[in-house]
């Protein structure tokens, strides 16, 4: 277990926070299995009806731990990065986000596949995976084109252009725009909303206007294959050299 991911649960609404804002939230491998088994555990169990994921510090999170990721690199499926997204698509139970300062890389992948998101104003979402050599994970190779139309999810994941919060709300990756004091709060009054209603129905529901779970998953494993693929290029090992060297600057 990791101090960096704090779980707990309160009114049937298990609240995942990514706690690590002196690093802008950004993701370990440690990380990914401890929220993959959070998720686990609450579709397992009868007393948590719905899952709240939120940042700490003003963040929601900067994408992969550069450092850890390459120390820990994701060589195949079973990897904790892709857990998490398996744990995440087949929950069964409602998702609730509430997003702020940045969301990177999968900080906005995974966005994809809650079902309320809530975001504060300032909040840019950005997956430059391309810039790093790489190729998009979560099925969003899939899912952003149907989401947010062909044009928009091609200026985010070929030209690595971020969207501001009005942009991803016209598109349609948000439920609403938050001010940034109202956020907590908002995004929770509205997961123990759904966590109140009654559990069988709200799973069978969120079933039935998710088909297709069995594609997504696919998409998941064939992304993953290339992804690690990519990430052993020389492209890609020249993208992550500048990164690092811009970050040391």
């Amino acid at each position: 277990m990791t101090e960096h991911v704090l779980v707990s649960d309160d009114n049937r609404v298990r609240h995942i926070t990514l706690n690590r804002p002196d690093k802008r939230n950004a993701l370990t491998a440690a990380m990914y299995a401890q929220m993959a088994q959070a998720l686990t555990e609450a579709a397992s169990g009868t007393d948590v009806h719905a899952v709240l994921f939120q940042g700490s510090g003003g963040f929601f999170t900067g994408g992969n731990d550069i450092g850890d990721f390459l120390a820990n690199p994701p060589a195949d499926d079973k990897a904790p990065v892709f857990q998490f997204l398996y744990a995440l698509v087949t929950s069964p139970l409602p998702l609730v986000a509430a997003v702020e300062g940045q969301a990177v890389g999968i900080g906005t992948t995974m966005l994809l596949h809650c079902d309320l998101v809530y975001a504060a104003p300032d909040t840019r979402f950005h997956v430059p995976f391309v810039d790093l050599g790489l190729v998009p994970e979560a099925a969003s190779s899939i899912l952003m084109p149907r989401t947010l139309g062909h044009a928009t999810a091609a200026r985010m994941l070929m030209l690595g252009e971020p969207l501001n919060s009005e942009e991803a709300k016209a598109a349609g990756l948000l439920s609403g725009i938050v001010p940034a004091a109202d956020l907590a709060a908002t995004a929770k009054a509205k997961a123990e909303a759904l966590a109140a209603k009654p559990a069988n129905a709200m799973r069978h529901t969120k079933a039935l206007m998710r088909p297709g779970q069995a594609e997504v998953l696919e998409t998941i494993r064939k992304e993953a294959d290339i992804f690690g693929r990519c990430l052993r290029s020389p492209e890609a090992m020249a993208a992550f050299q500048a990164f690092m060297s811009k970050g040391r600057k």
